[in-house]
């Protein structure tokens, strides 16, 4: 589907939907050479503002491909012909046209800064290889996998009506490997008939309708291509083909065609355009991802090299017809992810197979009615043995969020196009946030696959809310415009709220930006509830019932101690009295200090009456020890003060209702044949691992523990 990465030297690789071009990243080129498109506004007959009636209208030769520039004023386009003066175009940084200038004079056209020198050392290109034309021979590429290791792929073949929600939430390994349909009954889908052909797509879209071709033998984008044109070639006899050349980004969406292709179910279950973009902001007339349809048209001989979908969506493939159609695959390890960055845009490209540099590469093989779900950021080569035509589409989806965003960095590191990426990424992702805020605000519940995939989502939000309030000046004007108005009004406190809702639902909180959620959890378990009960700033996790029989306290990785095998919690001890006692003032600085440790229950002569309500709870829990066993007694003690009306005159108080005094107290008892041992020791018993934590999140050091209260 569609690839995300840098191509070679200028090369074109396959896009989305021009409509829909992604809004981060890049600034806006103002250049437009071979193997690109130019998506301004200009008019069919390539005449601009500049040019003169009179002028004759050569023909341009290769070296002398049309270059345009853009006013940054009027935005008007302008051949650089027309206007350049003999100057050259890559050195300009800002252009105005002479209007503009005449009507502004602070207006000046301004030069980029010389590019910085490099001492690194470079690939140093064959250019006598080039001359020799070995990079014009398209079987170069199977020729660099002779002798390579391929083998047979693991990957599991299912029946239509088994892809479905269920499989997912009930099979972990679900969406994280392809799957192959070998046929296309039970998916849910609509696909013209294995009669249709490239004559009838080029009738579906008109034979003037534009198209991306690539050169197999370069990788790169032939410009001024039609359908009719496509059609034209493809009906040549194979033999007599100039070159063998490949379409894999012709995107329907909106079309007569795509009337007649429905994706699976499954898909459309999952897919986030589907399910977070706004439906009255889609359809046509309207600027959304259009990566949902794409019609593949592949000659035999054809090769897509090595790439990732963009934004590490997933892909559908169907074959309408073709006798085969070759997949070779690399598992989005993390490895594997560096290793394809490092490869990615680079002159490795021209000389080296991918596969040496990963640990293994499987292949897949695929006939006329198959159908194939590629997941999040696999690693995929294509090879098409015999003309095929395929229909397919990428789509985003929650199983798998923290690959998305990390193939989305690796665009960003090896600066992939913004015509390559995946078009309004960002602001699908906040439409997706928005939503599950409110899904959570309403207590539903989620799978832990997906409460993962919502936190990295919150997590990738949160940063893009620091760069709306600490960034430069331009990235926060692009980070706010990336921003759907028309759903989020404060997207910071959005960003954060989520976050919050997304690591409770998860079991634990966090209120620190310094540390992710991601870094801190280990893994998920059952309903999702997290290995660890505290982030590091004393934000305790809230206790279950099942956590007063097993310890969580998260100190070690990997580390579960063990559990206690008796809990005993005694039934609540409630007394009620009357004393005298001297009511705190308000003027006075040592009340507190007197509370905490000052005896305040003995009898006052000229104290007032008090009454005084205590409410005492006991839990005592036991487990054995590699040495003997230990007991642990948690004591929470409560009282209420509240002092009889009539007061003194004059007399200024405190509140009357005291503050809960929590007392604990924890005794650890060794076996009777080491008491007398240890008795004679260091009273500050060294800790048990994973030892209780305490309700006021106190953790228990092995020896005893008193507080004095109130009696």
């Amino acid at each position: 589907m569609t690839r995300a990465r840098r191509g070679r030297s200028g090369r074109s690789q396959k896009t989305p939907d021009l409509t829909g071009a992604t809004e981060d990243g890049d600034t806006p080129a103002q250049t437009h050479q071979e193997g690109e498109e130019v998506t301004h506004a200009k008019t069919q007959d390539d005449k601009c503002p500049a040019c003169k009636d009179t002028q004759e209208d050569t023909p341009l030769t290769v070296a002398e491909k049309e270059k345009w520039v853009r006013c940054d004023a009027c935005k008007s386009w302008f051949h650089w012909r027309c206007v350049g003066e003999g100057g050259d175009l890559d050195a300009v940084g800002k252009w105005f046209c002479r209007p503009c200038l005449d009507a502004n004079p602070a207006r000046v056209i301004t030069m980029k800064p010389p590019a910085r020198k490099s001492t690194r050392r470079k690939t140093q290109r064959d250019y006598a290889g080039l001359n020799a034309g070995q990079e014009t021979d398209p079987n170069r590429w199977l020729r660099m996998m002779e002798g390579k290791t391929i083998k047979k792929d693991p990957f599991r073949r299912m029946n239509g009506s088994e892809v479905g929600i269920e499989w997912l939430e009930n099979d972990e390994n679900a969406m994280k490997e392809p799957i192959v349909i070998e046929s296309e009954e039970g998916l849910g889908m609509k696909m013209p008939p294995s009669s249709f052909t490239v004559n009838d797509v080029a009738e579906s879209l008109s034979e003037d309708h534009p198209v991306e071709v690539i050169d197999v033998a370069t990788q790169s984008n032939i410009p001024h291509w039609t359908l009719g044109k496509w059609a034209e070639y493809w009906n040549t006899e194979p033999s007599k083909r100039d070159k063998i050349r490949n379409v894999i980004s012709l995107e329907i969406s909106g079309t007569e065609l795509a009337d007649k292709v429905l994706p699976p179910r499954i898909v459309r279950e999952l897919d986030w355009v589907e399910k977070f973009w706004p439906s009255t902001k889609k359809g046509r007339g309207h600027t959304y991802p259009k990566v949902q349809l794409y019609c593949l048209m592949g000659v035999g001989g054809a090769w897509t090299d090595w790439h990732v979908d963009f934004a590490g969506s997933s892909v559908y493939y169907h074959i309408i017809h073709g006798a085969k159609v070759v997949f070779y695959f690399i598992r989005p390890t993390p490895a594997n992810l560096a290793a394809y960055e490092k490869w990615s845009g680079t002159e490795l490209q021209n000389h080296s197979w991918l596969g040496d540099m990963c640990d293994e590469v499987f292949k897949v093989e695929l006939k006329t009615g198959n159908t194939m779900i590629i997941p999040t950021g696999w690693i995929h080569a294509v090879y098409t043995p015999v003309d095929t035509l395929v229909f397919g589409g990428n789509f985003l989806h929650s199983y798998n969020v923290p690959t998305q965003l990390r193939v989305r960095e690796i665009e960003l590191a090896t600066h992939v196009p913004k015509k390559f990426r995946f078009p309004y990424f960002v602001k699908l992702c906040w439409y997706a946030g928005e939503k599950y805020l409110r899904d959570l605000k309403a207590k539903e519940d989620f799978p832990p696959r997906i409460l993962e995939g919502i936190e990295a989502l919150a997590d990738f939000l949160v940063s893009e809310a620091r760069t709306m309030e600490r960034g430069t000046d331009s990235a926060k004007r692009q980070a706010k415009e990336e921003v759907p108005g028309d759903r989020i009004k404060d997207a910071p406190a959005l960003a954060r709220e989520l976050r919050w809702r997304a690591q409770h639902a998860s079991g634990y909180s966090s209120d620190s930006e310094g540390r992710s959620s991601r870094h801190m959890k280990n893994k998920f378990v059952v309903n999702g509830v997290s290995d660890h009960a505290t982030n590091g700033v004393g934000n305790k996790r809230k206790r279950s019932a099942a956590d007063i029989g097993e310890d969580s306290t998260g100190l070690f990785r990997n580390f579960k101690p063990p559990g206690w095998e008796r809990v005993d919690e005694h039934p609540a001890v409630t007394e009620s009295r009357v004393v005298k006692a001297r009511r705190p003032r308000e003027d006075s600085t040592d009340w507190a200090e007197e509370w905490l440790h000052g005896d305040v229950n003995a009898a006052a002569e000229d104290g007032e009456e008090a009454h005084v309500e205590r409410r005492r709870d006991v839990i005592v829990k036991v487990r054995r020890t590699a040495k003997g066993l230990e007991r642990q007694t948690v004591e929470r003690v409560l009282e209420e003060w509240q002092w009889v009306e009539g007061a003194p005159a004059g007399s200024s108080t405190v509140p009357t209702k005291s503050e809960p005094m929590d007392v604990t107290m924890t005794e650890s008892h060794p076996p009777p044949s080491q008491a007398s041992s240890d008795a004679q020791g260091d009273t500050n018993v060294a800790p048990t691992p994973g030892a209780d934590t305490s309700p006021s999140g106190s953790q228990d050091d092995g020896c005893s523990q008193v507080a004095v209260e109130p009696s």
